[in-house]
């Protein structure tokens, strides 16, 4: 509704699509609009973002519509997403108290423990692709990633940097309830986000969580209490 209302009025809209329309990534991360049918998403999450997506193209919305396709996004201000919100939110508590940092073994073969890979992006370069397409009159749906994917042992590291303590990593098993729906590899195709003219330059997975622990978690640890 909100999609037909701004376009009728020729208000420019942008949604929020997800990675997860990719699912496993079999299919690749490519956000071109003929590939659509091909994706498998994982969850109703992803589906539903897809349907979406296949209902903006088809109903030629995109002519002036974009849908932003965000991979693994985190930074300030999520405390509100609860059980959504990133691993970096979520488990910097028990790390600014010495706990160590618990992640998911790995399911799958080609993966080892901690060696998941998802194209982490910060809240910030989120943001200035979304101010970009707001300036912009192009439409179309667009992946937003660094089109570089990290493992989450990455992650730690650079949190137990950032609280200038001495890594400490253990492995969980992975709940049964993410068995078979869970991604061990998302990394953007940003060539079509390119092309449309963004040039911003993304900011390094270890500046960024220096940044979010730093400058917004420990200021505001009470947050997470």
């Amino acid at each position: 509704d909100i999609i037909r209302w701004c376009f009728d009025r020729d208000i420019r809209c942008i949604y929020a699509s997800s990675a997860a329309t990719y699912g496993d990534g079999q299919q690749g991360y490519s956000d071109n609009h003929e590939l659509f049918e091909q994706l498998e998403p994982l969850n109703l999450y992803g589906k539903s973002k897809l349907a979406v997506d296949i209902w903006a193209r088809d109903g030629k919305y995109l002519d002036k519509v974009v849908g932003l396709r965000f991979f693994n996004v985190f930074g300030p201000n999520e405390w509100h997403k609860e059980g959504m919100r990133s691993v970096i939110c979520k488990k910097f508590p028990e790390l600014h108290e010495g706990k160590p940092m618990t992640l998911f073994k790995s399911d799958h073969p080609d993966y080892e423990d901690g060696g998941q890979m998802r194209d982490f992006i910060y809240v910030k370069d989120v943001i200035a692709a979304t101010l970009f397409f707001m300036d912009s009159s192009t439409g179309g749906v667009f992946n937003v990633g660094t089109g570089k994917a990290r493992t989450w042992v990455d992650v730690a590291k650079a949190m137990f940097v950032a609280l200038d303590k001495e890594p400490n990593v253990q492995f969980i098993d992975m709940p049964d309830n993410l068995r078979g729906q869970y991604q061990n590899f998302t990394q953007a195709d940003i060539q079509k986000i390119r092309d449309a003219g963004f040039t911003h330059t993304f900011i390094a997975l270890e500046e960024t969580v220096a940044d979010y622990v730093r400058n917004y978690l420990i200021p505001h640890k009470h947050l997470g209490e």
